[in-house]
């Protein structure tokens, strides 16, 4: 993995310190080309990992991105799914085997009438790679090297125990996509405790870390613990809490922890998207400096 990866919250009116700005990001992400002239920026700035939601306005980007292979030859998309609002709007919408029909391919859902909840509940798995499948239709022809899970669902997996669909996740994307598979929660070190358990190693996890402990569950200190001692590679999301931590003050704590692989970001303008780029590469080079043996 890249130690920068650009992220897609800024694209679809996702903010976590104000409405008035995801609004403002809503209009000025309006049309696909002004995501395409942001991720440009990104690449500009050495950034070549998109790590997106599957939004069904991804499918566009992902159109253009095969139309200019000239231009994309090197870009890498990391996929996180599933995309629970599109499914939340789709069965408020359609209703529960409506969208059924309209996101799951092939003879399914024509067992599912026949066999109802008892074929629902025996062939879950089943239904999970289907899903999968539905979801990364959209990439196909692009470098999806690593494929994640959104914690909506990690994290409801890890609370009701059910650690046997992380595991066919991990076994799926790896025997049908040949790319490692990714967690994105908000509990990393019992994720890790859990993933270890089941024998997945050195896995791939993605998770808030920040200076302030924000949506750190068990707090900072256990996070710090877990990086120093446990063998794992990190992704440091959410790495300004909200706002609340100045970005050189905020990338200087992250940049300063071991084990973190990469860090994920979004950014609306050039000018941001190159500061914080620089700002983790100059962290990175006095880390080198005062730890030569890194």
């Amino acid at each position: 993995m890249e130690r920068i990866l650009f992220g897609d919250n800024q694209f679809f009116a996702v903010n976590h310190i104000s409405d008035e700005k995801s609004r403002s990001q809503s209009i000025r992400f309006k049309e696909d080309s002004a995501i395409i002239r942001t991720l440009d920026y990104a690449r500009d700035a050495g950034i070549n990992t998109f790590m997106c939601t599957t939004h069904d306005r991804i499918s566009n980007i992902c159109d253009f991105i095969r139309a200019n292979p000239e231009k994309y030859g090197d870009f890498k998309i990391f996929p996180c799914m599933p995309y629970a609002h599109k499914y939340a709007n789709a069965v408020t919408e359609l209703g529960i085997m409506g969208t059924l029909k309209e996101y799951v391919p092939g003879n399914f859902i024509g067992s599912l009438f026949k066999g109802g909840v008892a074929y629902l509940s025996k062939d879950y798995l089943s239904i999970m790679e289907l899903m999968i499948d539905a979801e990364m239709k959209m990439f196909k022809g692009i470098s999806t090297p690593v494929i994640f899970l959104q914690n909506v669902i990690t994290d409801l997996l890890l609370g009701l125990r059910m650690k046997e669909i992380l595991i066919a996740f991990h076994k799926y994307v790896r025997k049908k996509y040949n790319a490692e598979a990714g967690f994105i929660t908000m509990n990393m070190p019992r994720l890790l405790q859990v993933l270890e358990e089941a024998g997945i190693e050195n896995p791939i996890i993605c998770s808030s870390i920040n200076k302030v402990g924000f949506r750190m569950s068990g707090g900072k200190e256990v996070y710090e613990e877990t990086l120093r001692t446990k063998k794992f590679r990190a992704i440091a999301m959410q790495v300004l809490a909200a706002g609340a931590v100045p970005p050189k003050e905020a990338l200087e704590y992250v940049c300063s922890l071991p084990n973190i692989e990469s860090i994920l970001f979004g950014a609306s303008s050039r000018g941001n998207i190159h500061e914080t780029a620089s700002l983790i590469q100059k962290f990175d080079e006095n880390k080198l400096i005062l730890n030569p043996n890194l």
